[in-house]
């Protein structure tokens, strides 16, 4: 019988031979299309995962970070400008980025700075200046052609880029390298450019008319400066701006509404960063899931039953564990989805 099947289903592969087939093998094609790849759309719930995730992996080439997110059992994105557009020919990053992370994410905290790491941040600040300057040019002249080509690569393999996130919307940005930031995620299939919020309602104005113009929605990335009405401004301001919601970083807020403004903005919401964060009274830790404060199952669950359409985008914040590495940390955050939506 098994010898049977595996001959009807190379008949099948012919054109008179797949018109002939019995019902049971029509789909076989795209079954063997699918064959082996990931598929994350968990009871109607798109789970994804922003590429940011794997920055302690030792390779961040683009070709590295599609193992990694197959490895981890991914089938859709937000990616990276990185990895993207080292893949397009982008001129080397001299700045250290391990050293930076730490030392912006320490400040942006409001925790005090010594001496000495004042005086790297600096440096480190000054040198990145630079690098901006000659990433501006390489921009202007790059063209679409790379990223439809890594839209390919990615595809193929069964993975879907859902949001981009390139370092090309600050308020120093020009209209250009705006505008070539939102074509580069148009040629990758993105359906929205992610950033951080930039506090500024010009900008955020800007922005989202440039979205407009290019027909390329934008979502707003928060941290615990994330309030209810934390994007009111935004939104109306323009159709095409959005949230990049961070549910985690909402809770460590010490904000109590997290599902009313789901349910109050899920129209708005383009992708929900979701991560495992502790309240204030206990203490804002970044953990693994299931142990923290944010309601991961509550949050799939109410996507689920409402057939909301964003996509929850693990970000992998908490501490990877001796012996294990950000790829099988962000399997058992796939995990945790799986059996919260099972």
């Amino acid at each position: 019988m098994q010898n049977r099947r595996e001959f009807l289903i190379k008949s099948a592969l012919g054109v008179s031979g797949l018109a002939l087939a019995p019902s049971w093998l029509q789909g076989a094609p795209a079954l063997i299309k699918s064959y082996n790849k990931p598929n994350s759309l968990i009871n109607g719930v798109q789970i994804g995962c922003i590429t940011y995730s794997f920055r302690s992996m030792p390779d961040q080439s683009a070709e590295a970070t599609l193992k990694y997110v197959l490895d981890a059992g991914l089938s859709a994105i937000e990616l990276m400008g990185d990895p993207a557009e080292s893949f397009a020919g982008k001129p080397g990053n001299p700045v250290n980025m391990q050293e930076m992370y730490p030392l912006r994410a320490k400040q942006r905290k409001g925790d005090e700075l010594t001496t000495e790491e004042k005086s790297k941040l600096e440096d480190l600040n000054q040198q990145t200046e630079a690098y901006s300057k000659e990433v501006a040019a390489w921009r202007n002249k790059v063209g679409t052609a790379p990223f439809e080509k890594l839209r390919k690569m990615y595809k193929d393999a069964g993975v879907t880029i859902y949001a981009f996130k390139p370092n090309a919307f600050g308020r120093n940005a020009s209209d250009e390298e705006i505008a070539y930031g939102m074509t580069a995620a148009k040629a990758l299939g993105a359906s929205h450019v992610t950033l951080e919020h930039p506090s500024n309602d010009e900008h955020t104005l800007r922005l989202g008319k440039m979205g407009e113009k290019h027909k390329m929605s934008v979502g707003y990335h928060g941290h615990e400066q994330e309030t209810f009405t934390f994007w009111d401004t935004a939104l109306t301001q323009s159709k095409r701006n959005g949230l990049n919601l961070d549910a985690g970083h909402y809770i460590a807020a010490g904000n109590t509404d997290l599902i009313p403004l789901i349910e109050k903005q899920h129209r708005h919401i383009l992708s929900m960063h979701t991560k495992d964060r502790q309240t204030p009274a206990n203490g804002k830790g970044n953990l693994p899931w299931g142990t923290g404060d944010t309601p991961i199952p509550e949050l799939l669950n109410l996507m689920a039953k409402n057939k909301y359409k964003f996509p929850a985008t693990i970000e992998l914040e908490y501490q990877v564990p001796e012996g294990s590495d950000a790829v099988k940390e962000v399997q058992k955050c796939v995990e945790f989805c799986e059996k919260a939506l099972g």
